[in-house]
């Protein structure tokens, strides 16, 4: 089940308060998470079944024993909680997430302009420091 990219942009202005297009690099994120955690839900779920126990082999009795279905394998007891494979895509999503937040970082440092201080604000400042400081600063805004 995929998100809806309008939906996920409305609920990241909610929270945030910024606006984000749905062309944006972030839902590539979005698309590569959801892959790998459908891919790793799936290999799980695989897993599962192999393991499903018949409620009779909860019996105390001998003949009660768990037979297998066929073609199952059995679950590693690797004492590692992921695999190599799954460590490579987490280094993979983890790679494009600081670099979607670097492009995203970038884009706004770019686009954005430093708010200036209002004329009324400055003037009131400078009406605080004593004339010498008012002078050079003066002499400073003038060049």
């Amino acid at each position: 089940m995929a998100l809806d990219p309008h939906k996920l942009r409305l609920h990241v202005f909610e929270k945030t308060g910024i606006k984000v297009d749905v062309d944006d690099p972030i839902f590539a994120l979005v698309a590569l998470n959801e892959a790998v955690l459908e891919e790793a839900v799936e290999r799980h779920l695989a897993r599962l079944e192999g393991v499903h126990v018949p409620a009779a082999a909860h019996s105390t009795t001998p003949s009660a024993a768990y037979i297998p279905p066929p073609g199952a394998r059995p679950i590693p007891t690797s004492h590692e909680p992921f695999s190599r494979r799954e460590l490579r895509l987490l280094a993979a999503a983890a790679g494009v997430a600081v670099l979607t937040a670097a492009l995203v970082l970038l884009g706004q440092a770019i686009v954005s302009k430093p708010a200036g201080i209002p004329p009324a604000k400055l003037e009131r400042a400078l009406q605080t420091l004593d004339a010498k400081t008012r002078a050079a600063f003066e002499a400073e805004l003038a060049k």
